[in-house]
């Protein structure tokens, strides 16, 4: 039984897919006028397990990744200029170039994360048709109106406006301090832009109200509804799109389709560096590039994020990723089986899953793992978990050495034969007598263990069949 903290309700429910068996799962992508920050790639990473988890239940998903190449204003409501443009013009390329090569950079990112692929990648640049439907559907129930830079959505028609955030309308209202223009009402927000004349904008496109753009929210809620229906499982995104783009999504919902749009809206907290947030605006932040520059992967990074629950913050430094190596290192033997089934029946993967299935509780699903790590049933076990989290790129584990001598190889036998029949005795002696030859002798798991020599594996016992070697 999956239980789901759904950020609609601020309560844990039981997840039960609208239809059986299947999920439609819709996740908001970057805004690909810059690369991807690893703030960012927490939030898909978290999105990535709950994919995998859903799918190891049994259930078909659906999942749909928007990617924002239009429409998202630098302030993230409606003011300030297009973050597009703004890139365009920074790197003195056209919109649509600078389009290209941060998605080109995005995905690969993702793939190397070893992120389940979308079934669907969604460009709003492609969906221009769709959103100008949905606005027409809003504006046909009287819910928008019309100023000199744009059409509104009218949230004081919206019942409900802010209940995901936990706000009502009037204490947002007493709270803004924004230039309004000619809105009604401060919380109101463009549905459509017109262009300006100066600068001349390198993305417009005619429409019934005159020619401009589409305003950042209304892309998710017209792609999504495309490929999902107008009222779908989940919906996903990281905690800064509750206030202001989930909040907004669903009062388009709402306006057009008369549905909240998504039965579960789960959202994963901040990745930040020590005292303050990671963002692009503050320049602060750290990519997946910087991190393989400092010499490690992307799948040590990915192995750092599920350290902590998704809903909780994570703070990040060089010293815990580091940490974060030094742990997936033991690992490594378990990594990258091709796994024919799931040992459906073991206690130990119960128990794991059942962390999983509790609001998809990483800490203690791990706990779970590292107390599976020297028992008998590790070497299948282990693997089954790691294929569930995601981590499941291969690695060698071992490297021909010529010059090893007959001699070391036959010790390193020995010593394993040692340890399968627990004659510790024997086993400590002859790593002792490994080692003093100047190699490193690494336990991994009962009773396996790896010899390397100057940083190098040289030998790997990971069972009887040395012929690697």
């Amino acid at each position: 039984m999956l239980k789901i903290y759904n950020t609609y309700s601020r309560s844990l429910e039981i997840f039960q897919s609208i239809k059986p068996d299947q999920v439609g799962f819709y996740a908001c992508g970057p805004t690909v006028y810059d690369e991807a920050h690893i703030g960012n790639f927490r939030t898909y990473i978290s999105q990535d397990l709950f994919r995998r988890v859903l799918e190891h239940l049994g259930y078909v998903v659906t999942h749909v990744v928007n990617i924002t190449d239009v429409g998202h204003l630098t302030d993230d409501e409606d003011q300030g200029e297009d973050k597009m443009e703004k890139g365009a013009r920074r790197l003195g390329k056209s919109v649509w170039e600078v389009s290209k090569e941060y998605l080109d950079i995005f995905q690969k990112d993702w793939r190397s994360l070893d992120l389940l692929e979308p079934t669907v990648w969604c460009k709003a640049t492609d969906y221009i048709q769709e959103q100008i439907e949905v606005i027409q559907a809003i504006e046909s129930k009287g819910w928008s109106y019309q100023t000199k830079d744009g059409i509104y959505f009218d949230t004081q028609k919206c019942p409900d406006y802010g209940i995901m955030s936990g706000l009502k309308i009037k204490d947002i209202l007493a709270g803004a301090r924004v230039d309004m223009g000619e809105k009604r009402s401060s919380t109101d927000f463009a549905l459509w832009k017109f262009s300006p004349e100066s600068p001349k904008r390198q993305m417009e496109w005619p429409s019934p109200w005159g020619v401009g753009f589409p305003g950042w929210h209304i892309e998710c809620t017209a792609m999504s509804s495309k490929y999902l229906g107008h009222y779908f499982d989940l919906h996903g995104g990281g905690q800064d799109h509750i206030p202001i783009h989930h909040t907004n999504e669903i009062a388009q919902s709402q306006g057009a389709f008369g549905t909240s749009l998504a039965k579960y809206w789960i959202h994963t907290c901040f990745l930040n560096l020590k005292n303050e947030k990671m963002s692009k605006s503050l320049g602060n932040f750290v990519t997946l590039r910087t991190i393989k520059d400092k010499g490690f992967t992307a799948q040590e990074f990915k192995w750092f994020c599920l350290q902590a629950h998704y809903r909780k913050e994570l703070i990040f430094s060089w010293e815990s990723l580091k940490s974060s190596q030094i742990s997936l290192q033991r690992l490594k033997p378990f990594m990258g089986q091709d796994l024919k089934e799931y040992p459906k029946d073991d206690p130990d993967l119960k128990e794991f899953m059942q962390h999983l299935c509790e609001d998809f509780h990483t800490p203690k699903a791990l706990a779970v793992l590292w107390k599976v790590i020297d028992k008998p049933n590790a070497q299948i076990c282990i693997p089954a978990m790691l294929k569930i989290l995601g981590i499941t790129q291969k690695t060698s584990h071992s490297q021909k050495v010529i010059e090893m001598s007959s001699e070391i190889k036959e010790q390193c036998r020995l010593r394993l034969e040692a340890k399968l029949h627990k004659n510790w005795k024997e086993s400590d002696r002859l790593r002792d007598d490994l080692m003093s030859q100047g190699y490193e002798v690494s336990d991994t798991t009962f009773p396996h263990f790896i010899l390397k020599k100057e940083g190098t594996i040289v030998w790997s016992t990971e069972g009887y069949d040395q012929s690697s070697s």
